[in-house]
């Protein structure tokens, strides 16, 4: 496998991933090639980052009235390991890297339906107050339930 500068042992790593959320390539997220656009894999991270985030119960305090932070991305990138094409069934795996005071390391992995590792990624989120833009601190509430899914060693 390729040396990925976040990915230390890449069996290891791709093996530590147990929340996942499936797509099905559509035709108009395609080019003239029938391939998959290569900005499309943001579109895929986001919605299994979204369900990710509902799954462990932080999405809806962040969608709340009176809640005053919510996630902003701060950085993302993504390494293409194999062509994804027209119609292929795709499994996003999003998982906590670490924690920080404000943000959260996320790690992504989209397997196709054989099996095959075919994108990773990585990016930070950090809870950004609603009026001013500023960075604030997980409550106890979230953060608890960010380390709870865990299963990282490096948390």
């Amino acid at each position: 496998m390729k040396n990925i500068a976040y990915i230390e042992n890449f069996e290891d790593w791709a093996n530590s991933f147990t929340y996942s959320y499936p797509v099905k390539v559509r035709f108009s997220e395609t080019d003239l090639f029938g391939h998959l656009n290569n900005t499309k894999v943001f579109v895929f991270f986001e919605e299994g980052r979204i369900e990710f985030f509902k799954e462990i119960g932080v999405m809806q305090q962040w969608l709340t009235r009176g809640g005053e932070g919510i996630p902003v991305t701060s950085d993302l990138q993504c390494n293409y390991l194999r062509q994804i094409y027209f119609d292929d069934r795709l499994d996003v795996f999003v998982k906590i890297h670490s924690i920080g005071q404000t943000s959260v390391d996320l790690h992504y992995l989209i397997k196709n339906q054989h099996g095959d590792i075919c994108i990773t990624g990585r990016g930070r989120m950090v809870q950004v107050h609603k009026k001013t833009g500023k960075s604030i601190e997980w409550d106890e509430v979230i953060k608890n339930k960010l380390h709870s899914s865990t299963t990282s060693a490096n948390i």
